[in-house]
């Protein structure tokens, strides 16, 4: 790369996911408008599902996290904390693994639009609003309080564990704990459900399949492509 490429490279890779951000931000806030009553009733059947399977810990969680007062900050610095993780790894990759960052920078913005989709059209409340007893513990914050599903929260920081073990896979343990953390603060602070983690999963599952079959696509076309 000549002395010149690399800052326009590097330039346009930071002009892209800053509009990027910005675009997500925009329209992360658009969905959050006139839902509150769909985004309750939405949580209603949720919970519905959750008690079914047995998986209706939230309250339980959140009343352990009070009376351990000591693990309150820790928490919230955790849940509020991971976009440096985020921008850690992205930084990382572009300096060390250029291919795994291609990959890893059209999984997240995938995964951002996927999420979009997902907002419009299920806003849900989070535990701390639709669920009896759950203590507030980070404070309602964000242009869109109503969209707790799935948990881009513990969905990214599953992002950036996958990125680094594509990356290096001899880090796969310290990166997949990572998300295993955020798992536990994100349904202790009453910001998620446990089924809102089962689709951040999903989410990361189906930007990962889409990425990989686009890349394939368009390498199909272009070796079809006739020569000179």
């Amino acid at each position: 790369m000549s002395t010149l490429s690399r800052p326009l490279k590097i330039f346009g890779e930071v002009a892209l996911l800053v509009v990027g951000v910005l675009l997500f931000s925009m329209l992360h806030a658009a969905a959050g408008k006139g839902v509150a009553e769909r985004a309750t009733a939405n949580a209603l059947t949720l919970q519905s599902w959750e008690h079914a399977l047995g998986l209706d810990v939230e309250l339980t969680a959140n009343q352990w996290l009070v009376d351990h007062p000591a693990l309150i900050q820790p928490a919230v610095v955790y849940y509020r904390g991971y976009y440096v993780v985020l921008a850690g790894v992205l930084i990382w990759l572009f300096l060390r693994r250029r291919d795994v960052y291609v990959q890893a920078r059209r999984t997240i913005l995938l995964m951002a639009a996927l999420a979009l989709v997902v907002f419009f059209t299920i806003p849900m409340s989070p535990p701390r609003f639709a669920l009896p007893g759950i203590v507030d513990i980070v404070g309602s914050r964000g242009a869109n309080l109503y969209s707790a599903f799935p948990s881009l929260h513990f969905g990214w920081s599953l992002w950036a564990a996958y990125a680094v073990w594509a990356a290096r896979p001899r880090l796969a343990i310290l990166a997949w704990a990572f998300p295993v953390g955020m798992a536990v603060v994100v349904v202790v602070t009453g910001n998620h459900y446990v089924l809102d983690l089962v689709a951040s999963v999903v989410l990361l599952a189906v930007a990962v399949g889409l990425r990989r079959w686009s890349e394939s696509h368009l390498s199909s076309v272009r070796t079809s492509l006739p020569s000179g």
